[in-house]
C-alpha cells in the first residue's frame, strides 16, 4: 500500500498536481508546454467532454473524427515532466481506492506525443521546419534520481558529450518511441534533441551574464559521434524532451517529441510566422492520429 505522502490525492480523488481522475484522461495524450496552447488544439476537436486546470496543468479531452484524445500543458522544463509523466502513469496503472500497483498483465502503456517549439543549432535545420526527435540527450540532473537503463550506443554519446563540453557531469541519452515517430514522423526530418535545464546559458545565450564556456554552441554544433548505426550529431535544443524519453522507459510508455523550429542559432535567425509552424505541426498531428 502506497502511503498518503507519497500517493498524494486531493479530495476529490484526484492526483495531486495534474487534478485529474482517471476517466479524464485518454490513451493518446498530446503534451505543450504553454497553457495557452491546449485550446488552440483543442479548437480542432468535433467535441470537448472535460476541461480542467490547475497550476500550469491545463487538460482537455475530446474527441477528433472518432478518436479520444487528451491534450495537456506541462509547463516548462524536466522537473515538470517528472510531475506530468508520473501523475499521468498513476492514473492508468495505480488503484487510488486500495493504494496500490496493479499488477504487470494490468498496467497499460499511454502514447504521449510532444508538441513544442524549439530552436535549431544546424544552418541546414531550417526555420519552419518539423522535426521528430529519434535521441534525446539530457543536460539536466532528473536522472541521477532513477535507475535508468543506457544502451551501449547511448551511453558513448553521453560520454564523448561530456568529454568534448568539459561537463562535470554525465548527461544521459535516450532514444525516443520507434512506433510512434513511424507512425507521425514521416517525411518530417529526423533530428537529435538536446534537451536543457535553462533558457539562457544553458542554450548558449547571453544578455548581461558571460557563458562560462564562451565557444559552448560551437562546441555542441560541432560534436560528432560516429558508431555502427551512422554519425549522430545534434540537431536541436529545447528543455522537456530527454526527461520524457527517459520517464517513458522506465514507465513503459511510447512517447515522441515533435519540435517546430521557430529559431535558428546558427544563422541568428527568428521566425516571423512562428504561430503559422505551430499550428502546422498541430493539424498534421491531429490528422495522423486520427
Amino acid at each position: 500500500m502506497i502511503p498518503s505522502s507519497e500517493l498524494i490525492l486531493n479530495a476529490d480523488g484526484s492526483i495531486y498536481h495534474l487534478n485529474l481522475l482517471p476517466d479524464h484522461i485518454s490513451d493518446t495524450i498530446i503534451t505543450v508546454g504553454d497553457p495557452g496552447r491546449v485550446a488552440q488544439v483543442s479548437r480542432h476537436f468535433d467535441s470537448v467532454e472535460f476541461e480542467g486546470a490547475h497550476r500550469e496543468f491545463v487538460t482537455h479531452v475530446g474527441y477528433y473524427r472518432g478518436k479520444r484524445l487528451t491534450v495537456l500543458s506541462t509547463g516548462m522544463g524536466t522537473d515538470n515532466i517528472d510531475i506530468v509523466m508520473n501523475e499521468l502513469d498513476a492514473l492508468v496503472n495505480i488503484d487510488f481506492v486500495a493504494r496500490t500497483v496493479r499488477p504487470a498483465e494490468e498496467r497499460l502503456s499511454l502514447r504521449v506525443i510532444r508538441l513544442g517549439t524549439s530552436g535549431s543549432l544546424q544552418a541546414d535545420v531550417p526555420l519552419g521546419a518539423l522535426l521528430a526527435t529519434e535521441h534525446a540527450v539530457g543536460l539536466d540532473s532528473l536522472m541521477h534520481f532513477y535507475p535508468l537503463v543506457e544502451t551501449g550506443l547511448e551511453t558513448q554519446i553521453a560520454t564523448g558529450l561530456q568529454q568534448a563540453l568539459a561537463l562535470p557531469f554525465a548527461p544521459y541519452v535516450v532514444r525516443g518511441s520507434d512506433l510512434l515517430r513511424e507512425q507521425l514522423g514521416a517525411g518530417l526530418l529526423m533530428g537529435n534533441t538536446l534537451t536543457c535545464p535553462g533558457f539562457y546559458a544553458p542554450q548558449g545565450r547571453s544578455l548581461r551574464l558571460d557563458l562560462r564556456q564562451p565557444d559552448y554552441i560551437e562546441r555542441l554544433r560541432g560534436f560528432r559521434h560516429e558508431s555502427a548505426e551512422g554519425e549522430f550529431r545534434l540537431s536541436n535544443f529545447e528543455m522537456e524532451t530527454a526527461g520524457y524519453y527517459a520517464l517513458g522507459r522506465l514507465l513503459g510508455h511510447e512517447v515522441l517529441s515533435l519540435n517546430a523550429i521557430v529559431a535558428n542559432r546558427a544563422t541568428g535567425e527568428f521566425a516571423e510566422n512562428a504561430g503559422a509552424v505551430v499550428d502546422a505541426m498541430i493539424e498534421r498531428t491531429l490528422n495522423l492520429l486520427a
